[in-house]
């Protein structure tokens, strides 16, 4: 489920791109003030559910069980996550100024938060990706991680059916 979440936030990281070039290109127009809704939507509600997930499953069976390379990586994602609140806190006021037809163009400090933000978010994927995950997949039994995929799917109201 963690990996799932990762590919719609690159997927929404890629529409986030794409929303800024068309921005440059061709205004404010009802798909960019949609797109910036989509965007909107994602990174308030989904992202922070991700965050939450990885604080209380993965991150603490990893400073409890890994490595001490792992563990120094799992201190950097947790600080990633503060500066990454910090970053959308930035990025997501002139998305919100374009989605509400406040906005038509984003200015140099808006470019400069998207960037900070979209960066930082996958700089913070690959590590978890690369070597995160994989610790914690070797650490768990197939049971555990199901258990863990069963109460992230509850907490976003997903209903488990067990076979």
């Amino acid at each position: 489920m963690l990996e799932a979440c990762h590919e719609r936030v690159q997927r929404t990281l890629g529409l986030l791109g794409r929303l800024r070039t068309h921005v440059r290109e061709h205004g404010a127009d009802d798909d960019a003030r949609q797109a910036a809704r989509d965007v909107l939507r994602y990174f308030d509600i989904a992202a922070p559910l991700h965050h939450q997930d990885e604080e209380l499953h993965v991150f603490p069976l990893l400073l409890a069980q890994a490595p001490p390379d792992v563990r120094a990586l799992v201190q950097q994602l947790q600080q990633d996550h503060v500066a990454m609140t910090t970053d959308w806190a930035a990025a997501r006021g002139c998305l919100q100024a374009l989605a509400d037809g406040a906005a038509c163009a984003f200015s140099a400090d808006d470019e400069a938060a998207l960037d900070r933000f979209a960066g930082r978010y996958g700089a913070h994927i690959a590590a978890e990706e690369g070597l995160a995950y994989p610790t914690a997949g070797a650490l768990l039994a197939p049971q555990a991680l199901a258990a863990m995929g069963q109460e992230m799917a509850a907490r976003r109201g997903a209903v488990s059916v067990s076979k």
